[in-house]
């Protein structure tokens, strides 16, 4: 099984796309508040779409969120 890291953690490769796994996890894509990076490098919201993922790749997803 081809795997990749998703903010630390291993996970199997099921998504061909940055947008396909961020809607594979549940991240809304329509708002602010939302950076990826991979491999290091982040990705602007209008890549997503067309940046495949590759295994052994390294993502990081961060959210904002509100409260205290």
């Amino acid at each position: 099984m081809q795997t990749i890291r998703i903010n630390g953690e291993g996970a199997p490769l099921t998504a061909f796309t940055l947008a396909d796994l961020l809607a594979e996890k549940g991240v809304a894509t329509d708002g602010k508040g939302i950076a990826v990076a991979l491999n290091g490098q982040i990705v602007r919201r209008q890549s997503w779409m067309e940046t495949k993922l590759s295994p052994g790749d390294n993502v990081e997803i961060v959210q904002v969120r509100q409260g205290g």
